[in-house]
């Protein structure tokens, strides 16, 4: 299911896993919840500049907050949100032109961002977007590491670079990110870091092995480090989005009108619960309602915010002849 679209696109030189996914969307048999956004690059330099953030008020008001895969999506709409109430927000993407794109919108709002190009595969780039973010705003308070791809195949069709790339950008990438975060997080003594998962890890669809089990890989590593770094003060979340209406899963090219009516279609089929798909700015409430101090004792949860997508299926009663 998931990272999603802009929760959340990548190409690469090999077959693109999302452009996959979204014709299995159309299909019938995408996964639900594919959220998340693939991102990689060179970074670009800050040239020095000063924060230029307008004082607003907010429950974020002040902190530094980084996000990964933010160009579009879930991570673009975190981003945004967080900015609105007053968080300095650091985040990369591997599309250039749309990452200074939010960076514009952000600022043209009154909220302070800077966009730093890097792919989560590379460590270096992580490594040093990390810094870059830390060293601009004084530290990191928060993380949303959230980039991610999608691997719409089975497991048959589906080439070992192919695979690997699914797991190097959402496993992977997610390591990375908390490897770099935490030393900040650990000087300070605080800290929370909320890292996207998908209700597919939790609900498999037949060509979202690769996917699933990134997902699955996601929680498991936010587990572990929950209990790890809990005791310095630093708090670790897993959030488990269903399917989103993002250009994840939207085919390019269709119609507003038509996509409507497939979503129309879509969701009393597939999301049992509130029989629609979910907004990336709905998925971002719930990002910074777990960020905030709201959760204080919250920790190593996998939180779902499918729309009930994985509580269980309706009854359906079968037609006699």
């Amino acid at each position: 299911m998931k990272t999603n679209a802009e929760t959340n696109t990548s190409s690469h030189t090999n077959a693109n896993p999302a452009v996959t996914g979204r014709r299995a969307l159309l299909g019938g048999a995408a996964a639900l919840g594919l959220a998340g956004a693939a991102f990689g690059g060179t970074a670009h330099a800050l040239g020095g500049a000063e924060s230029k953030s307008r004082s607003r008020a907010g429950r974020f008001q002040g902190k530094s907050v980084l996000v990964t895969g933010a160009t579009s999506g879930i991570g673009r709409a975190a981003a945004k949100a967080f900015a609105a109430e007053g968080a300095h927000v650091g985040f990369c993407g591997r599309r250039a032109d749309l990452g200074r794109q939010v960076e514009r919108e952000i600022r043209d709002a009154g909220g302070e961002a800077t966009y730093i190009q890097a792919d989560v595969r590379v460590a270096a780039q992580v490594q040093s977007f990390v810094d870059r973010v830390a060293s601009r705003y004084g530290g990191i308070d928060v993380a949303f590491n959230n980039a991610g791809i999608g691997g719409g195949k089975l497991p048959h069709e589906m080439s070992v670079e192919e695979w690997d790339d699914v797991q190097a950008t959402n496993a992977r990438g997610v390591f990375l990110a908390i490897k770099y975060e935490i030393p900040y997080m650990l000087g300070a003594q605080r800290g929370v870091i909320i890292c996207t998962s998908s209700s597919a890890a939790e609900q498999a669809r037949p060509n979202s092995a690769a996917y699933t089990a990134s997902k699955r890989a996601v929680q498991g590593i936010v587990k572990a480090a929950a209990l790890a770094y809990g005791p310095q003060g630093i708090r670790l979340n897993a959030l488990l989005p269903g399917t989103t209406d993002t250009a994840f899963v939207r085919p390019p090219g269709i119609p507003d009108a038509d996509w409507a009516t497939y979503k129309q279609a879509w969701g009393p089929l597939n999301v049992d619960g509130l029989e629609r798909m979910a907004d990336a700015e709905e998925i971002a409430r719930a990002v910074l309602g777990l960020a905030s101090d709201d959760f204080p004792y919250m920790t190593g949860a996998s939180v779902a915010v499918d729309g009930g997508s994985t509580a269980g299926r309706k009854m359906v009663q079968p037609r006699g002849n």
